[in-house]
């Protein structure tokens, strides 16, 4: 069974390793000792913290909005915009990942996209490839 360092489980969630150690404190995620005598949580508890905080993240922006098929929403910060002709290619900073981006120069220009804005990826892709950690 895959465990977690506290710090670690931090980074894959998105949060601080105050919060985890919290939610450890609050009976929301239970840790044990490693060999080390290190706090850790198991990867099982870890996968269904993220799926309950993903769910309600996705209800709270489903509030009045309207509903899509595309479940991989990245909210982030615009880091970089570029615009060639017809096309422009703008990057997003969402948490640790950078999300890019091709669209109309049309497009980016409705969108009011400017660098330091906010902005949502949304990704609905038939190709995904996983790559599992060694």
């Amino acid at each position: 069974m895959t465990h977690f360092r506290i710090k670690e489980a931090a980074r894959l969630l998105g949060v601080s390793d105050d919060t985890v150690r919290r939610w450890v404190n609050d009976g929301l995620l239970e840790a044990s000792l490693d060999s080390s005598g290190r706090q850790v949580v198991e990867g099982s508890q870890l996968a269904a913290r993220a799926q309950a905080l993903a769910a309600a993240a996705r209800e709270d922006a489903a509030e009045g909005e309207l509903r899509l098929s595309a479940r991989n929403r990245f909210e982030g910060l615009v880091t970089r915009i570029e615009i060639s002709g017809l096309i422009a290619q703008v990057e997003l900073q969402c948490g640790p990942f950078r999300v890019v981006s091709l669209m109309t120069s049309e497009a980016a220009h409705d969108l009011g996209l400017e660098v330091g804005s906010r902005g949502i990826a949304i990704v609905k892709s038939t190709t995904v490839i996983v790559e599992a950690a060694v």
